[in-house]
C-alpha cells in the first residue's frame, strides 16, 4: 500500500513538472490571460515612474525651500517685503513649496500694508496653497488607481485561467498534466495583480504621509506671513498715529 502511495505521489509530480516555469506558463497562457499580464506590468512601469518622478520633485522642492527660508529670513525681520520678494522671485527657488506662497503674499505687500492689502495678502496666500497641494499630489491618482484595481485585474485573468483548466481536463481526462496549464496560467495573473498592488498601496501611503508633512509645513508658514504683515501693518500705523 505504501508503495503504491510512494508511486502515485512520483508520478504526480513527474505531472506538475511540465508547465511550470514562467516560459511555459506564458507558452501555455491564452491570450486573455497574456493581456492581462501584459497590463499589470504597464501597471507597475506607471507606478515606478511616478515614485521616482515624486521622489526627485519632493526632494527638489523641499532643498529649495529650505534656502530660500534661511535667505528669506533678513528681509523678513526688517520689514522689507520688496527686498523678500526679490528673493522669493530667484528662479533658483522656483520648484520649491514654499516659493508660491511667499511669492503670492509678498506681491500684495510690496506696495505697503495696510488692512487691504493685508486682506489680500490673506487670499493669495491661502490660493496658494492649494494649487501647491494640487502640484505635489500629481501622479497620486496614478498609484491610487493601481493599488486598487491591480488585484481585480489579476482575477480577471485568474477566472480564464481556471476555465482553461477545466477545458485541459475535459479534453485531456483527468490528472494534474492535463489542468496544470490552466491552473499556472490563473495563479501566476493573481500573484501579478496583488504584488502590483501592495507596491501601488504603500507608494500611496508613503507620498500621502508626505504630503501631509508639506502641507503642515505650509500651514504653518501661511500663519507667520499674516502674522508678520499683521505686525508690520501695526507698526505703520503706531508711526502714522505719532
Amino acid at each position: 500500500m505504501l508503495l503504491l502511495l510512494l508511486e502515485g505521489l512520483a508520478h504526480a509530480e513527474e505531472e506538475m513538472a511540465s508547465g511550470f516555469t514562467l516560459a511555459e506558463i506564458w507558452a501555455h497562457s491564452g491570450f486573455i490571460a497574456r493581456a492581462v499580464i501584459i497590463t499589470l506590468l504597464m501597471m507597475f512601469l506607471a507606478t515606478l515612474v511616478v515614485m521616482v518622478e515624486r521622489l526627485i520633485a519632493f526632494r527638489r522642492a523641499r532643498g529649495q525651500s529650505i534656502r530660500l527660508r534661511n535667505e528669506i529670513i533678513g528681509p523678513l525681520q526688517q520689514g522689507d517685503a520688496a527686498g523678500a520678494l526679490r528673493i522669493a522671485q530667484d528662479e533658483q527657488f522656483k520648484a520649491g513649496y514654499l516659493t508660491s506662497l511667499l511669492r503670492a503674499g509678498l506681491a500684495e505687500l510690496e506696495g505697503g500694508v495696510d488692512q487691504f492689502s493685508l486682506a489680500n495678502a490673506k487670499r493669495a496666500v491661502e490660493k496658494a496653497h492649494g494649487e501647491e497641494l494640487a502640484k505635489l499630489q500629481r501622479g497620486m491618482t496614478i498609484l491610487a488607481t493601481t493599488g486598487s484595481t491591480a488585484p481585480f485585474v489579476g482575477l480577471f485573468g485568474t477566472t480564464f485561467g481556471v476555465i482553461n483548466a477545466f477545458q485541459g481536463m475535459a479534453e485531456a481526462g483527468s490528472g494534474l498534466a492535463s489542468i496544470s496549464a490552466g491552473i499556472s496560467e490563473a495563479l501566476i495573473t493573481t500573484g501579478v495583480g496583488i504584488g502590483v498592488a501592495v507596491v501601488g498601496v504603500w507608494l500611496f501611503n508613503y507620498f500621502n504621509y508626505r504630503i501631509a508633512k508639506v502641507s503642515d509645513e505650509l500651514n504653518s508658514s501661511e500663519a507667520e506671513i499674516v502674522q508678520w504683515a499683521a505686525k508690520l501693518n501695526q507698526t505703520s500705523l503706531r508711526g502714522a498715529a505719532k
